[in-house]
């Protein structure tokens, strides 16, 4: 073996500041996934790159050997009506959106293979946010999901072993050895993931703010070009949205709490919000990247028809059913969700308007519930969150509160109640509500 092949000596040129070609990545990826590197090698090369970062011709050359070293599902063989497409979030609190997202669009026409994760850190998951329905299964066999996505034209699922295995490894390395803030490691984790399930065309959400993975506008902005530029010339054609994080984006936090608002809105309650105006943006970026819609104006349009006429309703319905929940969930949400014993109005201190919440705290309040999870592998209450969560600008007195802590103890509702009051800022004057959608950056595969 030539000295330049050895993985110590590539790992020595990216520590050297040197570019690594697409053959070196592919196999140093490749010695992450079998295991002929050791954890201290995957280590030095997640610390060399984080020292020194990665070209963009790098960052795609990693995206596509991680999303190369497993399965890359194929669906070609099932003759689809529509285009395969999805959406990613960077995670936040409140955010729901994949819940609404995947049966509307695939009531446009989409196939949506929507592979998930869990809660991480201080926002919600999509999947701890499905196991809150009863009999709901994340990890079903192969064959379920494709006659799921091909049937219903969506399927919320966990990631399974298969997929994009070299991430799994270097994402726990990087965990531990200070190196997750890493551009074009997150980059790379993230769309190796998406990349992965075949798709057409993905549409990402990137928050900013407060509640917000990146830390400033300017790095989520950064995060969000990113993305779509290495996922186009990756060969997936994506939309990136910069969206507001600096209050939750439902008035709810929670498990159960967030079917329950997801199904309001698939069944024509709860319109516009927050929640609705995000859900209904990066869905009709998904029609016109996956050439549903000939414009934004036509996109809208059949989403709404769509939705008003109960089909992305009858979509989710149907995908709860397929997955082992209920098949009544839409008619009798409340026979099925969990509730917890205990709700508790948390009152500011003083009348007011609200100016300012940190949202990040309010997220690691309802994980203090029991709502998320401290550490890997914990349990977590389904039915504890917070409702009812006041906006930024709304005015607060002792009939309208803060939010309504759902808890399974009343030692547990006062103690996140203290969170809360602690998280948001109350006072006279009036207030500027950040823009929502504070960007749009759209990317064709070259």
């Amino acid at each position: 073996m030539e000295a330049q092949a050895l993985p110590q000596e590539r790992i020595r040129a990216k520590r050297d500041g040197r570019a690594l070609d697409a053959a070196a990545i592919q196999s140093l990826v490749a010695g992450i996934s079998d295991g002929t590197l050791s954890d201290a090698q995957v280590g030095a090369l997640a610390m060399a790159i984080f020292l020194n970062g990665m070209s963009e011709a790098e960052t795609v050359a990693l995206t596509e050997a991680i999303r190369d070293s497993g399965e890359v599902l194929d669906w070609a063989g099932l003759d689809l009506p529509g285009p395969v497409i999805d959406k990613h979030s960077t995670g936040g609190v409140g955010d729901l959106v994949s819940l609404v997202l995947g049966p509307w669009v695939a009531a446009c026409g989409g196939h949506v293979p929507m592979v998930s994760g869990r809660g991480l850190g201080h926002t919600g998951g999509t999947l701890d946010k499905l196991e809150a329905i009863p009999g709901y299964s994340v990890t079903p066999d192969t064959a379920t999901f494709r006659r799921l996505v091909k049937e219903v034209g969506v399927a919320i699922v966990g990631q399974t072993g298969e997929l994009a295995p070299a991430d799994k490894r270097l994402y726990a390395v990087r965990d531990v050895t200070a190196t997750v803030e890493s551009l074009p490691l997150i980059v790379s984790s993230i769309l190796g993931k998406k990349l992965a399930c075949g798709l057409d065309a993905l549409v990402m959400d990137v928050k900013t703010g407060s509640g917000a993975f990146m830390p400033t506008h300017s790095a989520s902005v950064e995060l969000a070009e990113s993305i779509a530029s290495v996922a186009s010339r990756a060969g997936t054609r994506t939309t990136a949205l910069v969206t507001d994080m600096s209050q939750p984006l439902a008035s709810c936090a929670g498990n159960a709490v967030e079917v329950r608002e997801a199904v309001r809105m698939l069944t024509g309650e709860g319109l516009d919000t927050r929640l609705h105006t995000v859900t209904r943006e990066l869905a009709a970026e998904l029609l016109l990247a996956g050439g549903l819609a000939a414009d934004r104006e036509a996109a809208l349009a059949r989403l709404d028809a769509r939705l008003a006429s109960g089909a992305a309703a009858e979509r989710f319905a149907r995908m709860v059913a397929g997955l082992g929940g209920p098949h009544d969930l839409l008619e009798r949400p409340d026979s099925h969700l969990p509730e917890a014993p205990v709700k508790l109005a948390v009152t500011a201190e003083r009348a007011g308007i609200v100016q300012s919440m940190d949202t990040r705290a309010l997220g690691l309040a309802v994980v203090t519930l029991g709502g998320g999870r401290r550490s890997p592998g914990e349990a977590i209450d389904p039915a504890v969150g917070l409702g009812e969560i006041a906006a930024l600008g709304a005015a607060v007195d002792a009939q309208r509160p803060l939010a309504v802590v759902h808890a399974a103890s009343r030692a547990d509702a006062e103690q996140a109640a203290r969170a809360v009051r602690a998280a948001v800022t109350i006072g006279e004057a009036d207030v500027t509500v950040p823009t929502l959608i504070q960007d749009v950056i759209r990317r064709e595969v070259p």
